[in-house]
């Protein structure tokens, strides 16, 4: 059977609590990509970049808090389109014949890169199909319920490891939690009470 490799992919963005940067303005400012083997779901290689922003150039004390991301790291950092640029060519060193599939912890990473590449008048090319990898998670487990990244990983006695909301440490991570989601790798059985704990 042949099985198609994966692009697994996290963004962090522009951001803040007070609604200083309204949701239609925010701007990607990391990609973190991870890209998965289809035949063995293993990682073989990885892409991170950081983006300069245009809209809200200076980040919000709440989003270098949330992200750990900060001023110097976006400050001299390429633009989207130089990024994209430079993703698109990770892209192409790493594909067979068939492009990869893009995956994400929910749907909220293609809707952003399509935000940045309107902004940006731009078309990449690998936003046609997509994974959501956090709804494929849920089916797996034959539930509704939606799990966050660090509870999925707790659901299958998984560690977070490096900083959660980071793009390249959760594109990481999300790899890990792939072969579950896609039913390759068996579910542990829950423990006895874990519905009700808190995270």
């Amino acid at each position: 059977m042949s099985h198609r490799d994966y692009l697994v992919i996290d963004l962090e963005a522009t951001c803040d609590d007070q609604g200083a940067v309204p949701r239609d303005q925010m701007e990607i400012i990391e990609i973190g990509a991870v890209w998965v083997d289809g035949p063995t779901l293993q990682p073989v290689a990885e892409f991170q970049t950081f983006i300069k922003p245009v809209r809200h150039p200076r980040l919000t004390p709440f989003c270098t808090r949330l992200t750990s991301i900060t001023q110097a790291d976006v400050e001299h950092a390429p633009g989207f389109r130089m990024a994209l640029s430079r993703l698109e060519q990770f892209i192409t060193e790493h594909r067979g014949t068939r492009p990869p599939i893009f995956g994400s912890w929910g749907n909220y990473d293609r809707g952003q890169f399509r935000q940045d590449a309107r902004l940006h008048g731009v078309k990449p090319s690998f936003l046609g199909e997509h994974l959501n990898i956090k709804q494929a998670f849920s089916d797996a487990l034959g539930t509704r319920k939606r799990f966050g990244m660090g509870r999925a990983l707790m659901r299958v006695g998984l560690p977070l490891e490096g900083t959660h909301h980071r793009g390249i440490d959760d594109a990481r991570n999300i790899a890990k939690l792939l072969p579950y989601a896609l039913g390759r790798q068996a579910m542990p059985v829950a423990e006895q009470g874990w519905r009700r704990k808190r995270y």
